[in-house]
């Protein structure tokens, strides 16, 4: 009778093994990163001038090679800049023109810097690039990009970082987080991580 019981409970503890789904992350530091938003190509800005209405100016586009042109000033480097740094530039430019200039620069549609952006690869319902965030996770980027198509092997998805000057790969368990619900496989994103989704083989 013991045998028998035995035999019993290793079985029930096999089949509840089998059925748990088991997440292995790496010793890779998985938190959010601080992070500061860079001004990047394709962004639009509108720029505030305090007093200065006629200086004002929305929907500024940041050209294909990083610069703007606003009133008075024709050409001047945004690419890489917080908003806040390239409003003290514009500050420095328009001295020349207006007393004590005071300026506000808010972003209007985020691009960023091209090292910033999360990039999707593989079988994701719509691959892409997208404007990294602070506090975004893997589920903000599958939403994104529309979930897995069909033949995604979800649960062999990488995410490939750089951690300390080296690139390091980080597996991601798509499938249990988007259907089974297993919310420890929702790992923060950090900025310029590429997430690659490979196709199931069978």
């Amino acid at each position: 009778m013991k045998f028998i019981t035995r035999c019993f409970l290793l079985v029930l503890v096999g089949l509840l093994t089998g059925c748990a789904t088991v997440l292995v992350q790496p010793k890779t530091d998985l938190s959010a990163p601080n992070f500061e938003y860079r001004l990047g190509p394709g962004d639009i800005i509108d720029i505030f001038v305090w007093r200065n209405s006629d200086l004002t100016v929305n929907g500024i586009p940041v050209r294909p090679d990083g610069k703007i042109s606003v009133p008075l000033v024709e050409e001047l480097s945004a690419s890489g800049k917080t908003p806040k740094q390239l409003a003290r530039d514009i500050e420095g430019q328009l001295a020349k023109y207006i007393k004590d200039p005071f300026v506000t620069v808010m972003v209007r549609d985020f691009v960023g810097q091209i090292d910033d952006q999360i990039r999707v690869v593989g079988e994701a319902a719509t691959p892409r690039s997208l404007a990294y965030r602070k506090s975004l996770t893997v589920l903000d980027v599958m939403i994104a990009v529309g979930g897995l198509t069909e033949h995604a092997a979800g649960n062999r998805a990488v995410l490939v970082r750089k951690v300390g000057g080296k690139q390091v790969s980080i597996p991601v368990y798509l499938e249990s987080l988007l259907k089974d619900g297993v919310i420890d496989a929702n790992i923060s994103m950090a900025p310029g991580d590429i997430l690659i989704i490979p196709e199931s083989w069978f």
